[in-house]
């Protein structure tokens, strides 16, 4: 799925396979803009406590997930 409306529709599906699809579709996409995000933030001179701040989890957990380049827009799957 790539359309991002159609993702989002087929989320609320009644057949789960269609549905746990888009899911995991939307987790992806998810995943691949807040990797964008926080290197846009590092590229602009954010802090590891500012951006923490900003996605509601600590700057322990955003440091490890992203520090070193680990994650940022690499695909996973």
């Amino acid at each position: 799925m790539t359309d991002t409306t159609q993702v989002a529709s087929a989320a609320s599906s009644k057949d789960p396979s269609v549905g746990l699809k888009a899911v995991r579709s939307l987790r992806v996409l998810v995943e691949r803009l807040e990797a964008l995000q926080v290197d846009n933030a590092r590229g602009q001179g954010w802090t590891w406590e500012q951006i923490a701040q900003q996605l509601g989890v600590t700057r322990q957990a955003v440091h490890k997930k992203y520090a070193a380049g680990r994650g940022l827009l690499r695909r996973k799957d």
